[in-house]
Parts: structure tokens; sequence; C-alpha cells
């Protein structure tokens, strides 16, 4: 994709607000991705030394790990794919994310054929897995803290959006407030023919009062 069309293509996709929820999901995934990266080195190691079910079991992690990365580059559901900047600089720009774990992936995938047909390559290639993987694990670690990142400016940016909100809320009660103050007095005025309308303004203070609350109630938790 050229530069400017993927440029286009995150801004559009930092355009749609992510919940915390949907946060929370990316890094499980980006974390399944750590774990499931040493999980399969083990057992290909142990594979590779005749253990009974373990290139079943790298077999599975690798698969875990594939479908982690593919949930995390390319939208699907609630999942955005790569939707800031920094991730797009993450995985395509000078950490080369995405080419690392691609390759990582497709040694894993030769590594594990080689070991499971007894081919005389199973061991240079286990070699050069077992060495890649800790400047995987940078690399993943490195994405991780993005999407940690990401998720912190979105909380920052949600609490400071309800405060506006509350704010305003608190402005318009306010001004109600005024007026129904206003109203008691008009309606003290109008003696007899006031009654009703006195009722109305202290029905409207009542529920003034009640959004005073919920507002400090809400400010106090977006403080927290």
């Amino acid at each position: 994709m050229p530069a400017v069309a993927q440029d286009a293509a995150v801004q559009a996709r930092e355009a749609t607000p992510l919940s915390g929820e949907v946060f929370g999901m990316l890094i499980n995934l980006s974390g399944r991705r750590r774990f499931t990266s040493q999980r399969l080195v083990l057992y290909a190691v142990l594979a590779a030394q005749g253990h009974l079910n373990a290139a079943a079991t790298a077999r599975e992690a690798l698969g875990l790990f594939r479908a982690a990365h593919a949930s995390l580059i390319k939208p699907a559901g609630e999942l955005p794919g790569v939707f800031c900047a920094e991730l797009e600089d993450a995985y395509f720009g000078r950490t080369e994310g995405d080419r690392k774990i691609r390759h990582f992936i497709d040694l894993a995938e030769r590594t594990l054929n080689a070991i499971e047909d007894g081919l005389k390559s199973a061991p240079t290639l286990l070699d050069e897995l077992v060495h890649f993987t800790t400047p995987l694990l940078a690399v993943l670690n490195q994405i991780t803290a993005v999407y940690e990142e990401q998720s912190k400016k979105h909380a920052r940016l949600m609490r400071n959006q309800l405060r506006h909100i509350m704010t305003d809320i608190e402005t318009i009660a306010r001004e109600a407030k005024m007026v129904a103050f206003n109203a008691r007095i008009v309606a003290a005025r109008a003696g007899h023919a006031g009654k009703e309308f006195s009722v109305v303004a202290g029905v409207l203070s009542n529920i003034t009062s009640e959004i005073d609350e919920l507002v400090k109630a809400a400010l106090d938790g977006a403080a927290a």
C-alpha cells in the first residue's frame, strides 16, 4: 500500500473511538503473542529431544501466536487493526515489527516441519529459532507498550470529556436553580393564584439538587 494511502487509512481508524473493553482485548492479544512465542520455542526444543506430544503443543502455540497477530493487524469485528501512527511505526516503520513477527512464524513452521520429518536441517533451524526469540521478545514488548500507552491516553481522554460534560451539566443546573428561586418569588407575590406555580418551582429545585449530587459523584469518580 502506498505511504499516502496508509496514512489516510490510519487517520480514518484514529477517528474511530475505541472502548476500554477493546483496549483490554488488544493488550491481551499482544501479551498472548509474548507468552505463546516462548511456549512455542520451549516445546520445539522438547520435540527435537523426542518428548511425546511436544511437537503438537508447539504447533498449537504457533496457531495461537499467528491468530493473535492477524487479529491485531487486520480490522475485524470490534478490533480495529493498526489504529494509530505509533502502531503503524511499530509494525511497519523502523521497528519492522510485522516483518520480524512474520519471519518468526515462518521460521517456526519450517523448524517444526524439519523436526517432525527428521530432516538434517532441524538442529540448525531450531538453533536459529532459539536465538531469534530474544530480539523477537524485545519487539513484542515494545509493541505491547504502545497498546498500553494508547489505553492510558484513551482513559485520560474519557476522564477529560466526562469532566467537561459534568461541568456543562453543573452550569445548566445552577441556572435552573436560579430560575426556580425566581419562580418561587413570583409565586409568593401572586398569592393563592401562584400556589401551583410554587409547587412546580419546588420540584424543579429538588431536581437541580439531585443533579448537583450526581455531578459531584461523577466528578469525584473522574478524578480518581
